[in-house]
C-alpha cells in the first residue's frame, strides 16, 4: 500500500526517455513537490511529499501526456488490465499494418511492381495510397498524436522521428502519384509499402517488449498478491467478512486453517502454526500463542487464532516492503543518470543529422530518391527508447531478484555501490553470532555439585538484568531445579554481583570480581584460558571462603555464519569484525568463522570512526550490524546492511535490509549487485553501439564503398528490436542464481 507522504500517478503517452525528462520536469515544477521520479519500464510517476493530484495530473496533460492517480497497490491490477488491453491493441495495429504493407512489399521483392505510365495505374496507387493512410491513421496514430502534443511543447521524442519518417513517405509517395511529371525521373517510386511495415514492425517490436517487459516486475506482483483482500472481524460478539481497507486499529479478528493473517497484530487468543517464510526466509513454521505477534500476509496453517489489529494499512510489515521494493525500482543508480543526460539530447541531435544528410546527398548524392531513403532511415533507426529502458529495466529485475533471497534494497546506488565494495565490515553480536547467550559448561569444585553451582548461580541471576543472567536462570528451570530468592543484592558494574541465599553471602562475577574479593583463582586460570580460546565467557562463582565452580556462557554462531563468510572471501572482499567484545573472545570467534581482521573493544559511539578509518584508507565499506548502537556506522559505511531481525532504528539507517537475519544475504547482495550493474553496462553499451554504428550507415557513410546497407523498413526492424534486445537482456537476471 502506498505511503501516505508520497503520490503515484500511471502515466501514459511516454515513448523514450525524453518522454521521462518532460514529465519529471513538468511534475518537479509544480509547487510544494520536491521529488518526483518517473519509470519509463513501468510507465508510473512517484512524487513526494504528497500534494493535490489533480495539478500534477494537470500538469502531466500540460506537458503533453496523461495521468491517473494509483490508489493503492490493488490499483495495479487495475493498470495491468489496461495495459493488457493495450498490448492486444497493439497486435491489431500490427496486423492491420502488415496486411496493407506486405503484399506491397513482396510484390516489389518479386519485380511485379506496377509503374505509374497511365491514369489506371495512377489510379491505382491513389487508392493504395489512401490504405496507407488509413494504416498511418489506425496502426500509427499514436506516433502523430505524441508528436504533435510533442512540438506543442517544444520537444522532440521518439514519436517525432517515426512520425516524420512515416509521415514524409506518404507525402513523397502522393507526390510521385499526384504531380509524376513535377517530381524527377530517377525517383519516380511510392514508399507506401515502407510506410506500411515501418509502422506495423514498429507496433510489433513494442508489443513483444511490452510482454518481455511485464515479466520484470513479477517481485511487486508476487508480493501484492500476498495481501488479503478480505478479514474477518469480530463486531458486536459477531464475525463479518469486510474489505481489508475496512479494518480498524485494536480490532479483533479471526483467522481460520489455511487463510492469511491480514493485518499486523497480537495473539489474544489461540495456538497454531504460521508459516513466516515470506517474510524471514526460513521455511520451518513458528508456533504462535497468546501475546505473540502475527504479520500481514504470513499463512496460518493449523489452529485458529483470535489477534488484534496493531498496524493496519501502509504500516504493516508487508506493505513497507513493497513500498521498499518499489521505490528501489523507481531510483536510478549514477550509472543511469548518463543515459538520461544522453537522451535528453538524443532527438534533437538525430534531427539535425538528419537534415545534414538531406543536405550532403542532395548537393553531392546521385539523385532524389537517394537523399529521400537516407534521410528517412536517418530518422527511422535511431532509437531513444532503448537508452531509456537499458537501466531502470534491469534495476527493477535485479531489485526483485534480490526481494526473492529475502533481501530489501533501498535505492538504486546502493545497488550499484554494493557492487563496488571490497571490504565488509562485521558487528559480532546478534551478526555473526546469534545474540541469544546459552550455557555451555558448569564446572564444579571438590565437595560441589554441577546442579548445586548452577541453582545457587541461576538463583543469584534470578533478579538480574544483564544479557547473560537469562541464559544461566534459563538452563537451571530446563533441568527443573527450584531457584532460591537473593537477599541483599548489589549489582557491580563490569564485574559482577554479589547477595546472600539463605543468609550465605555469594558472589558471582569475573576474575576482577574475584581480585577484589581477594578470593585465589590461580588453580582456576586454565579453565579460565581454555574457555577463553572458545569465545566463551567464565564466570565464578564463590562463597566467602573459596571458589565453588565456575559457569561458561557464550553467545552461539549463527550456523551458516562459516559459509557466509567464505562466499564473502570468494567474492574477493576483506571480512572485518568490530565489536566492544574482549580482544581474546573476539580473536577466537574470528578464528572460528576465518575473519581477516578483528577491531575489538569499541565503544558504540567510536564505531563509525573505525569505518571513517578504512574508507579514508582507500577501503569501500559495507557495515553489517543489527543494534541501536550499529546506527552512526551504518549510516558511515559506503553500504550499511541491516540484520531484518534486528532493530527498527538499524533498518532504518541502513541501505539493505537482510530480512532473513543471515550473512549469506550480504554475499546474495554483492552477487546480484555485480549482476544487475554488468547488465546495466551491457543494455548501455549495446544502445549506444546501435546508434553509434546505425545512425552513420544510415546517413550513407558507406556510400563510396558500394552504396548504403540500410533502408527505412531495416531500420524500423532494427529500431524495434533494438528495445525489444534491451528488455529481453535484463530479463536474463531472473535466472541468475547467487550460487
Amino acid at each position: 500500500m502506498m505511503d501516505k507522504n508520497k503520490l503515484r500517478l500511471s502515466i501514459s503517452g511516454m515513448s523514450c526517455a525524453g518522454c521521462v525528462s518532460s514529465v519529471e520536469k513538468a511534475l518537479q515544477a509544480v509547487a510544494g513537490v520536491s521529488e518526483a521520479r518517473v519509470n519509463f519500464a513501468e510507465h508510473t510517476a512517484e512524487i513526494s511529499p504528497a500534494v493535490n493530484a489533480e495539478v500534477l495530473i494537470k500538469a502531466v496533460r500540460d506537458a503533453g501526456y496523461d495521468a491517473a492517480l494509483m490508489m493503492d497497490d490493488f490499483a495495479e491490477e487495475q493498470k495491468q488490465a489496461e495495459e493488457q488491453q493495450y498490448y492486444r491493441q497493439l497486435w491489431r495495429q500490427t496486423i492491420v499494418a502488415a496486411l496493407v504493407g506486405l503484399p506491397l512489399l513482396i510484390t516489389s521483392i518479386l519485380g511485379y511492381m506496377p509503374g505509374m505510365q497511365t491514369l489506371s495505374l495512377r489510379v491505382f496507387w491513389f487508392v493504395v495510397g489512401l490504405a496507407t493512410l488509413g494504416v498511418l491513421i489506425y496502426s500509427g496514430g499514436q506516433f502523430f498524436r505524441g508528436a504533435w502534443k510533442a512540438f506543442r511543447q517544444h520537444n522532440a521524442n521518439m514519436d517525432t522521428l517515426i512520425a516524420m519518417g512515416t509521415g514524409s513517405a506518404w507525402v513523397y509517395s502522393m507526390l510521385v502519384v499526384l504531380f509524376p511529371d513535377v517530381v524527377p525521373t530517377l525517383a519516380k517510386h511510392a514508399y507506401f509499402e515502407a510506410a506500411c511495415i515501418i509502422i506495423a514492425l514498429i507496433n510489433f517490436g513494442s508489443a513483444l517488449e511490452w510482454r518481455a517487459r511485464s515479466k520484470t516486475s513479477v517481485a511487486i506482483k508476487k508480493l501484492i498478491g500476498l495481501q488479503p483482500r478480505t478479514a474477518r472481524v469480530v463486531r458486536n460478539g459477531e464475525e463479518v467478512d469486510v474489505d481489508i481497507a475496512d479494518v480498524g486499529l485494536q480490532e479483533t479478528l479471526r483467522v481460520r486453517p489455511g487463510e492469511k493473517i491480514a493485518v499486523d497484530g497480537i495473539v489474544i487468543e489461540g495456538n497454531s502454526n504460521i508459516d513466516e517464510s515470506m517474510i524471514s526466509g526460513e521455511p520451518v513454521p513458528v508456533e504462535k500463542k497468546s501475546g505473540d505477534k502475527v504479520v500481514a500476509g504470513t499463512l496460518n496453517n493449523t489452529g485458529t487464532l483470535l489477534y488484534r489489529a496493531e498496524k493496519i494499512g501502509h504500516e504493516t510489515v508487508l506493505a513497507q516492503i513493497i513500498e521498499m521494493v518499489r521505490q528501489a525500482q523507481n531510483t536510478k543508480p549514477r550509472i543511469g543518470r548518463l543515459a538520461d543526460k544522453v537522451a535528453s539530447v538524443f532527438v534533437p541531435t538525430v534531427m539535425i543529422i538528419a537534415v545534414l544528410t538531406f543536405l550532403v546527398w542532395f548537393n553531392v548524392g546521385p539523385g532524389i530518391a537517394y537523399v529521400f531513403e537516407t534521410t528517412m532511415t536517418v530518422l527511422i533507426i535511431a532509437c531513444p527508447c532503448a537508452l531509456g529502458l537499458a537501466t531502470p529495466i534491469s534495476i527493477m529485475v535485479g531489485v526483485g531478484k534480490a526481494a526473492e533471497f529475502n533481501t530489501l534494497i533501498r535505492n538504486g546506488d546502493a545497488l550499484q555501490q554494493s557492487g563496488q565494495l571490497d571490504t565488509i565490515v562485521l558487528d559480532k553480536t546478534g551478526t555473526i553470532t546469534r545474540g541469544r547467550p546459552e550455557l555451555i559448561e558448569v564446572i564444579a569444585a571438590e565437595g560441589f555439585t554441577e546442579e548445586d553451582i548452577l541453582q545457587k548461580a541461576a538463583s543469584l541471576e534470578s533478579v538480574s538484568e544483564h544479557p547473560l543472567a537469562g541464559a544461566i536462570v534459563s538452563a537451571a528451570k530446563q533441568k527443573g531445579l527450584n531457584l532460591l530468592t537473593p537477599d541483599n543484592f548489589e549489582a557491580i558494574p563490569g564485574q559482577g554481583i554479589e547477595a546472600s541465599l539463605s543468609g550465605q553471602q555469594y558472589a558471582l562475577g569475573n576474575e576482577h570480581l574475584m581480585r577484589s574479593l581477594q578470593t585465589d583463582t590461580r588453580e582456576w586460570r586454565y579453565n579460565a584460558e581454555r574457555l577463553s580460546r572458545k569465545a566463551q565467557t567464565a564466570i565464578y562463582l564463590s562463597d566467602s571462603l573459596q571458589i565453588m565452580g565456575m559457569i561458561s556462557v557464550a553467545d552461539p554462531l549463527k550456523e551458516d555464519s562459516v559459509e557466509a563468510i567464505k562466499r564473502m572471501h570468494q567474492l574477493g572482499l576483506k571480512v572485518v569484525m568490530l565489536t566492544g567484545d574482549l580482544k581474546a573472545t573476539a580473536q577466537a570467534i574470528a578464528s572460528q568463522v576465518g575473519i581477516d581482521e578483528v577491531l575489538a573493544e569499541v565503544r558504540p559511539k567510536d564505531k563509525y570512526r573505525k569505518i571513517s578509518a578504512l574508507q579514508e584508507h582507500g577501503r569501500v565499506v559495507g557495515m553489517v550490524g543489527d543494534g541501536i548502537n550499529d546506527a552512526p556506522a551504518l549510516v558511515q559505511a559506503n553500504v550499511g546492511f541491516a540484520i531484518g531481525t534486528g532493530t527498527d532504528v538499524a533498518i532504518e539507517s541502513a541501505d539493505i535490509t537482510l530480512m532473513r537475519g543471515s550473512l549469506h544475504g550480504v554475499a546474495d547482495s554483492i552477487a546480484i549487485s555485480r549482476a544487475t550493474i554488468r547488465n546495466i553496462k551491457q543494455n548501455l553499451f549495446g544502445a549506444f553501439i546501435y546508434n553509434i554504428i546505425g545512425i552513420p550507415v544510415a546517413a550513407g557513410i558507406l556510400y563510396p564503398f558500394g552504396g548504403p546497407l540500410l533502408n527505412p523498413m531495416i531500420a524500423g526492424a532494427a529500431m524495434a528490436m533494438s528495445s525489444l534486445t534491451v528488455v529481453m537482456n535484463a530479463n536474463r537476471l531472473r535466472r541468475f542464481s547467487v550460487r
